[in-house]
């Protein structure tokens, strides 16, 4: 169940989707910002769109195209801060731990690792001749930055309750399974409604997401018009389904409520108040709405600047307590400590985090004040052991004196 691969981004996987123009803007969305702002980017170059199925680039290509994911698909670049959250020397980890920080970037193939304590950098590592002035991709890390400007369209008052109905904000989902479902459910993948996230079924949900997108008319967002069709599963809130395709129904309802781009919302909501040090990029589907569900692209520290900005509590931004319960257990996975909130993951000892397919990772650790931020290209695009030895580091660093 705990699967962390991006269903929009499968519609470029499957079907090479983001290789369209975008020509039909989505409700409150700019065709193109001020250049002192927001800019609406395509690649340089025209793509072929069967070579935009990232999960079957190889070994070589995923690590020349995970920093460089604005040349190869259309987006948002987002201005760095105006103000640029320094990240002063902390006392550096022992020489034993350091030496396990290496070991795990070789073991797992992995780009880069830092680790904050109190807003303190500990450690940073680099590997796969990535650096810290380059950009890594996010995939579904992308899924709990939505959650964010999901609580500051709150804290605006844009949307009222968590408890309306997204038939409110997405009316074209009226007389479907979503009828009756809360935001708060989708945030939480609790809706009931039906979700094949096979991603080796070609005629998974997932799969088909390509198959929307070419079909969407002007003006429609081809995620509604597939979500609309779905059948319910079980009683909304009476279970977690895992499926992106609800995260990008958040960036759909946030779009609508705030009346602009996530990419726009996201410069004065996280950007700015956690001080990233770059640019971030946020890929768009061919409609030109950016993918709620994945692929934003960072900076190392600017990872580990979302995480601080989420153990801080968000400040002013969302509303008070918005992290402590988004990285709560609105979701047991029974007894064994982990769960899910809105749009994080959460793990054992009050600990949560954002993760994506490829060894991407944000981690939290409240009581020790710890955030640690990871990027990189595993060999496969999920690995429950690799997920466990980024655990064991925690844990080890966590435990340290």
């Amino acid at each position: 169940m705990k699967k962390s691969l991006s269903a929009a981004f499968a519609c470029m996987l499957l079907a090479g989707c983001a290789s369209v123009g975008m020509s039909d803007k989505p409700p409150g969305a700019t065709e193109r910002l001020p250049v002192d702002t927001v800019v609406l980017t395509e690649p340089v170059t025209e793509r072929d769109p069967a070579d935009l199925q990232v999960l079957f680039w190889n070994d070589a290509q995923r690590s020349a195209r995970f920093r460089d994911m604005e040349a190869w698909f259309a987006g948002h670049e987002v201005p760095a801060a105006a103000t640029v959250r320094e990240l002063p020397q902390g006392a550096p980890l022992s020489a034993a731990l350091q030496q396990k920080v290496t070991d795990f970037i070789k073991e797992t193939n992995s780009s880069g690792v830092m680790i904050l304590e109190d807003g303190k950098l500990r450690h940073s590592a680099y590997g796969l001749g990535f650096d810290k002035d380059q950009r890594w991709t996010s995939f579904s890390v992308a899924k709990s930055f939505t959650s964010t400007l999901l609580g500051a369209a709150v804290k605006d008052g844009k949307i009222a309750s968590l408890q309306e109905n997204v038939v409110k904000y997405v009316p074209e989902l009226a007389g479907s399974a979503y009828d009756g479902v809360t935001i708060e459910q989708v945030a939480t993948m609790t809706s009931g409604v039906q979700w094949n996230e096979d991603y080796g079924d070609p005629k998974s949900d997932v799969a088909r997401m390509g198959e929307f997108v070419f079909t969407a008319k002007p003006g429609e967002d081809a995620i509604v018009n597939q979500l609309k069709e779905l059948p319910r599963a079980y009683p909304a809130g009476e279970g977690f389904t895992y499926k992106t395709g609800e995260t990008n129904l958040l960036g759909v309802i946030v779009e609508r409520a705030v009346g602009m781009s996530l990419a726009e919302y996201s410069k004065s909501k996280i950007v700015d108040p956690a001080g990233f040090e770059g640019d971030m990029f946020w890929m768009t589907e061919p409609s030109g709405r950016n993918i709620g569900g994945c692929c934003l692209s960072l900076k190392l520290s600017d990872y580990a600047r979302m995480g601080q900005f989420a153990l801080e509590g968000g400040g002013e931004i969302v509303p008070e307590g918005w992290f402590a319960k988004a990285g709560d257990d609105q979701v047991k996975f029974g007894d064994s400590g982990y769960g899910y909130g809105y749009q994080w993951w959460t793990y054992p000892g009050d600990n949560y985090g954002a993760q994506g397919i490829f060894g991407q990772a944000i981690s939290i650790l409240p009581e020790k004040k710890l955030v640690a931020a990871a990027v990189g290209n595993w060999e496969g695009a999920t690995s429950q052991a690799n997920r466990r030895k980024w655990e064991a580091l925690m844990s080890e660093i966590a435990s340290a004196p």
